[in-house]
């Protein structure tokens, strides 16, 4: 499926990436100092945990975390990064729901990856943990019917360790900003689209991990440097240890092998779901604008600007080769997700 590296190279590539990880794991415990304890709750030694950094999310969280319970996370580690449209008393309202503050930078946490990693490494070892932000959920084969106990009951016996998944950028027909949505609501009710091709998948042997590019943001935002495009890779369940760290967002971890997660033949034998990309719902258009002057979700900013100026004009995503998403057995059968064993 890719071209092999050498076992000397697999090597070097290790102890590379060894250092790195103890580099990573060290700056994280440091960022640490910039979080503020707000509420911790109370979870069970079996729940399943997830984490998050958000900010400014009153419109998604109520539905987030109605998703994520009906798919069985026990509690709920947030990271509120200076909220100001109540989101942060919505968290505090909700009894399985342990929130920390900062006013730190964003951009200066590896884009909440400290915080995120220092949490885990605090809280998350030897656990089940789910990593996702606020407008992305999680699906799998199955997910309607067998919650994430099951499924990580299943990755146990079957000695893995991580669920990758693809995020699928969602979004509506007409131009963004111009659909109406009531906050709390299945953002499903306004995001019916996606883009069923146009991805290309590369392998990054240091990190031994996959970059899949393409969707609708590639399509659109970035026909003229693909390459800039964001990268779809995710692994938002993982089985967390005291030695892991996060590199990249979500899109790829240390150690290396926690990246393995792909069939190096071009069979199905492995499991993979989906993200759900909610970022496209009506109030994009004005965050743009906020997003772009607050500089702090991308490193290359002369291009990411051009990006956000791009989505404050309301374009329109939809094109006639667009789908309609009918859930995960379509997914399935478009080769966007894979059962890999499980039921």
């Amino acid at each position: 499926m890719f071209a092999p590296i050498s076992p000397a190279q697999d090597l070097w590539f290790d102890f590379r990436m060894r250092w790195k990880r103890r580099r990573l794991r060290a700056r994280a415990i440091m960022k640490a100092r910039e979080l503020r304890c707000i509420r911790r709750g109370r979870w069970g030694r079996a729940d399943i945990l997830l984490f998050c950094t958000i900010r400014n999310e009153a419109e998604r969280i109520d539905w987030f975390l109605t998703h994520y319970r009906g798919l069985g996370v026990g509690h709920f580690l947030f990271i509120d990064n200076d909220s100001t449209d109540g989101t942060r008393q919505r968290l505090l309202d909700q009894p399985d729901c342990s929130v920390w503050s900062t006013r730190a930078s964003y951009k200066a946490s590896r884009f909440g990856m400290d915080w995120i990693t220092a949490l885990m490494l605090r809280y998350g070892s030897g656990r089940w943990c789910v990593v996702a932000d606020a407008d992305e959920l999680l699906i799998y084969p199955h997910w309607e019917t067998r919650r994430l106990p099951a499924l990580t009951d299943w990755l146990d016996r079957d000695g893995r360790s991580a669920l990758p998944a693809m995020l699928l950028e969602l979004y509506p027909k007409g131009r963004l900003g111009a659909q109406p949505y009531i906050p709390g609501t299945d953002p499903l009710e306004v995001l019916h689209w996606f883009d069923p091709g146009n991805y290309v998948i590369r392998h990054k042997p240091l990190l031994d991990c996959l970059l899949i590019q393409g969707g609708p943001r590639a399509r659109v935002f970035f026909a003229d440097a693909p390459e800039r495009a964001p990268t779809l890779t995710k692994l938002p369940l993982i089985k967390w240890n005291w030695h892991n760290a996060w590199v990249n967002s979500t899109h790829s971890v240390l150690p290396r092998a926690l990246n393995r997660v792909y069939a190096r033949q071009g069979s199905e034998e492995w499991i993979s779901g989906a993200l759900l990309h909610t970022k496209f719902l009506p109030g994009i258009v004005q965050k743009s604008a906020i997003e772009k002057q607050r500089a702090q979700h991308f490193g290359n900013a002369p291009v990411f600007d051009a990006y956000y100026d791009a989505v404050t004009e309301g374009p329109v995503l939809w094109c006639p080769h667009s789908a309609r998403y009918q859930g995960w057995q379509d997914l399935e059968a478009r080769g966007l997700m894979s059962r890999g064993g499980w039921g």
